[in-house]
């Protein structure tokens, strides 16, 4: 017979023992593949919310400004050079940005702010500040005045935990506020009628403003009010003027919510004597992997010559990368340990099973089947264990990443405001189904092949009289 054939059949003479020997290579590859996709996904969103709240993937600046971030470092945004970036097959559009530098003043206070010029309409296919308007605000009095109704006890300590933070959507405030799927349609009313705010946007031409949560905090202030900017303008002149509040906006980045204040592009480029130029040119992209980024980064390189330069996030955000980079490290080694564990598990199951079949093999032996045979089919048992454990892990951990994917892990609570004081959004997401899948598989798979060296080597130096009195 076969020695695969052989194989097949052995497993399912002692069902229990291939199904624990089996579930153990099940689990490592289930948690191997849950483990790195969390890691990524969260990678994933730390990155997506920086590129996507300021950067974005690829922009084209003047060569100097970069390493020089002043008014005189500008551009002219000319047609010619909008339709030279829009030849490339992977460029969907350009956001125009003018980004300077000014002192913000409302009453008896100031700070140093970044003054970002946006395309009020085109800004939406990036940071999209539109939907990061501020709905709600937990101020002093508003929790007191919430807590004055009757709520829930679970309400109301979390109120004073997250006493101070402002929402722009529902599904963040309930989360972090914990309420109940059968409480949402009595509080969530009560909840707007006292920490709602009222916020709107602004159109091109419009001498409005909106600022960041934080900063309007630190400011005082409140759609209506007045802010004042003062800075160095193009070539020399003075930057100054005066700008209604239109809305408050909530940053995921809180140190870029600390100091932002948004006009519209040809609003900003009037206040720092300007017209016709910008500092960058976000280019919104149709594919936005890697490779697809890497390419357009080198079409656009070599299509636009001095003085233009083109950027890409990576070097955008180095300091990010680097510290991103230096904690996926560290998740490897999470990662390493966790297979040394699975590597244990695998080779006390093998252990367990050889030592269970000493007797089966001395008698196999002894009626006249050669040891290399009885390897053979030691191998093919094995190696039918681990696609058994390797598949059927797999399978599960499909539909669970899926499941994660579109239901990130949100956490509330002082968990979420430990992660909001680190400067992370308090979600943790699932990477979608990718090259990882692969490669946590054979690792498993290596695993496997390994702990079969440990039957092979008792098979060979075994005795058949002392096998058969096991």
């Amino acid at each position: 017979m076969k020695n695969y054939k052989m194989a097949w059949r052995n497993l399912w003479r002692n069902r229990r023992r291939t199904v624990i020997t089996a579930a153990s290579v099940f689990f490592a590859v289930f948690f191997a593949l849950i483990m790195r996709s969390l890691q990524l996904g969260t990678y994933d969103s730390m990155y997506k919310n920086i590129i996507e709240s300021y950067s974005g993937y690829i922009q084209v600046q003047d060569e100097e400004f970069w390493e020089n971030k002043i008014v005189d470092n500008v551009f002219k945004n000319t047609a010619g050079l909008r339709e030279r970036i829009k030849e490339d097959k992977n460029v969907e559009d350009i956001i125009p940005r003018f980004e300077s530098f000014a002192l913000a003043s409302s009453g008896s206070r100031s700070k140093g702010v970044m003054v970002m010029g946006i395309d009020p309409e085109k800004e939406k296919l990036l940071s999209d500040v539109q939907d990061r308007l501020v709905r709600y605000r937990l101020t002093d009095g508003a929790i007191d005045a919430i807590k004055a109704e009757d709520i829930p006890s679970y309400l109301d300590k979390n109120l004073d935990l997250f006493r101070g933070n402002s929402y722009s959507s529902d599904g963040r405030l309930q989360i972090d506020l914990g309420i109940k799927d059968d409480d949402e349609e009595a509080l969530m009313p009560l909840l707007g009628k006292h920490a709602g705010v009222e916020n709107s946007y602004f159109s091109t031409g419009e001498n409005e403003a909106l600022v960041g949560d934080r900063l309007s905090r630190y400011l005082g202030l409140t759609r209506g009010d007045t802010l004042i900017l003062l800075g160095q303008g193009y070539h020399g002149h003075t930057a100054a003027g005066k700008y209604v509040i239109a809305g408050i906006v909530n940053i995921p980045n809180p140190d870029l919510d600390n100091k932002i204040v948004y006009l519209p592009v040809d609003v900003c480029q009037t206040l720092y004597y300007a017209p016709g130029m910008l500092t960058s040119m976000v280019v919104h992209l149709e594919e936005n992997d890697d490779d697809a980024i890497e390419g357009t980064l080198e079409r656009l390189d070599s299509n636009l010559d001095s003085p233009y330069r083109v950027l890409g996030w990576k070097e955008m955000n180095e300091t990010l990368v680097q510290q991103l980079e230096a904690d996926d490290k560290s998740g490897m080694i999470m990662i390493g340990i966790l297979y040394l564990v699975i590597a244990f598990g695998v080779f006390g199951t093998v252990l367990m099973m050889t030592a269970e079949r000493r007797r089966e093999f001395g008698v196999l032996v002894a009626i006249g089947m050669q040891k290399t045979k009885l390897a053979g089919v030691m191998v093919y048992e094995m190696l039918y264990i681990g696609m058994l454990g390797i598949l059927s892990g797999v399978a599960v951990a499909i539909p669970a990443i899926i499941y994660g994917y579109y239901h990130p892990i949100h956490f509330s609570a002082s968990l979420a405001k430990v992660w909001e004081e680190y400067g992370f959004e308090p979600v943790m997401e699932f990477q979608w189904i990718d090259s990882y899948f692969i490669s946590q598989s054979v690792v498993v798979a290596v695993i496997v092949l390994v702990a079969v060296i440990y039957p092979l080597v008792k098979i060979r130096k075994m005795k058949e009289v002392n096998a058969l009195k096991a």
